[in-house]
């Protein structure tokens, strides 16, 4: 990848990151089914925005929005569910860090998709130096995990796999304008979780002004603003190589949840994450090219 897209990586990985901080501070008022639904609707509305801004003409072939929505309602709105429910039971950077699953998981479903990217031996080798990285700063939390710590870790891990799989699901609209793909993707999301949330947890309360604006900050930044980059990105870098930014978003997401809410970071987590970076140069392959270089 050039210089310009992985900067881009990694402003996507900063930006996922915040997302977990973003979704403590609303659990505080909300359910999970309210949150995924707050979420998707401002997102789908500042897609719109953006697509009528960008005066691009509106698809109407019924079969595309269609699809679309189906993949928004699956790979959408199904894990903005899964990911409050989980940080219910385990805390914000074990979330994220679980979330560095994600690009090993993306090279395994991509390798087997019809059509999708090949693992060569470089890739391997730097997925699973990343994972020995995630094994490294998971270790402190699993020591001593409870019943609930367990489910919130499975649902999770379910989380990630469902965005693996709809990275992959994504390249088969390359041929379709990213806005496009986006927009009717969270408009999906928004039409299956919105009324989710009416009938099960009812009209949202909420008293405090800032989970209001940590509302508004989730489903603009880490959803609208990510997505959107994430669809231009994707045709470009590939999906594995996309992948990549949630080797970032755990740093972010330790930190934060270290500096505004208290919790631990343990050394040992400091060394994981040193790792996780190794992993992320080898299956950039510079580091092996370096490497051969100098040889």
């Amino acid at each position: 990848m050039s210089l310009r897209d992985w900067a881009l990586v990694v402003f996507v990985g900063c930006l996922f990151g915040s997302s977990f901080l973003l979704i403590t501070i609303v659990l505080q008022e909300l359910g999970p089914l309210t949150i995924a639904a707050g979420r998707s609707l401002v997102a789908a509305a500042a897609c719109w925005l953006f697509l009528l801004l960008s005066r691009k003409q509106v698809t109407r072939d019924r079969g595309l929005i269609v699809k679309l929505c189906l993949l928004g309602l699956f790979s959408y709105a199904l894990p903005f569910v899964l990911m409050p429910i989980s940080q219910r039971h385990i805390s914000t950077g074990l979330v994220a860090i679980i979330n560095l699953m994600l690009p090993i998981a993306t090279l395994t479903v991509s390798h087997f998709w019809p059509g999708g990217e090949r693992a060569t031996l470089v890739r391997a080798v730097g997925a699973a130096i990343g994972l020995l990285g995630a094994c490294i700063l998971t270790a402190p939390t699993f020591a001593g995990m409870d019943s609930g710590q367990i489910w919130g870790t499975l649902l999770c891990l379910s989380g990630t796999l469902i965005f693996a799989v709809s990275f992959n699901i994504t390249r088969s609209f390359a041929g379709t304008d990213p806005q496009t793909i986006m927009t009717f993707a969270m408009t999906g999301a928004a039409l299956g979780a919105v009324p989710a949330a009416l009938l099960i947890e009812g009209a949202p309360a909420v008293v405090s002004l800032g989970t209001w604006w940590a509302w508004l900050a989730l489903g603009l930044f880490p959803t609208a603003l990510n997505f959107q980059i994430m669809y231009w990105m994707l045709p470009r870098v590939g999906a594995t190589n996309f992948a990549t930014n949630t080797y970032i978003s755990p740093i972010v997401a330790l930190i934060l949840g270290a500096s505004l809410l208290g919790e631990v970071l343990l050394p040992i987590q400091a060394v994981g994450m040193g790792v996780v970076l190794v992993g992320l140069l080898v299956m950039d392959g510079r580091l092996w090219a370096l490497w051969q270089r100098r040889a």
